[in-house]
């Protein structure tokens, strides 16, 4: 896997609708990003035998540039090819009576589908869980994964449902009065991670 008041992971991160407040400073660059990529990759390799069954699945948006940046890095590691795809959650979020409605982005299951396979949510920041609850919810309504796993870059902290990052890139401890963004190469022109403080009123 990417809540609050609900406090949701993709609300509170700050989306590009709202840029990051002006004191917001770099916690991570691209170098360090790649970094923790490719640790990811070794150890879903270590933890899953040789990834022969693996499934990468990111949550958009940045879930997925980073799942596919770890498929890439997983086939450099195992010389095979790893089957990414996309897992849209719009419809299944607990907040949608709470906000405008939202723009559906695309799910793509890769392969043979995730039915006796394992699969690792990809997302760019965990918060509330409550993305990842969602996310396991639409799982649900596709397939029967052997198991499912978590990857996420920045782990924040602060949540509200018992959900766990089986890898994380970096834990980040926060106040709910600051905000998370990540920003990707492929989305916004550069790779880094920005903490800053909550716009007012938000």
């Amino acid at each position: 896997m990417d809540k609050h008041d609900k406090r949701d992971t993709h609300d509170q991160r700050d989306t590009p609708a709202h840029p990051p407040a002006s004191d917001a400073r770099p916690v991570l660059e691209g170098p360090d990003i790649a970094r923790m990529l490719t640790r990811i990759a070794h150890e879903i390799v270590e933890r899953a035998k040789g990834a022969d069954d693996v499934v990468l699945l990111g949550i958009p948006t940045r879930g997925v540039f980073l799942a596919q940046r770890l498929g890439a890095k997983l086939q450099q590691i195992t010389d095979r090819a790893v089957p990414v795809g996309s897992l849209d959650i719009t419809m299944y979020r607990d907040d949608l009576r709470m906000h405008p409605p939202r723009a559906l982005a695309r799910t793509e299951i890769p392969g043979d589908g995730i039915d006796g396979r394992l699969v690792v949510l990809v997302d760019d920041v965990l918060f509330s869980g409550r993305t990842i609850r969602a996310a396991l919810d639409a799982l649900n309504d596709i397939g029967r994964p052997r198991a499912v796993q978590l990857a996420v870059l920045v782990d924040r902290g602060h949540r509200e449902l018992p959900i766990r990052a089986d890898y994380v890139g970096k834990n980040l401890p926060t106040s709910l009065r600051e905000t998370v963004k990540v920003q990707l190469a492929e989305e916004d022109g550069r790779d880094t991670v920005l903490l800053g403080a909550k716009p007012a009123g938000h």
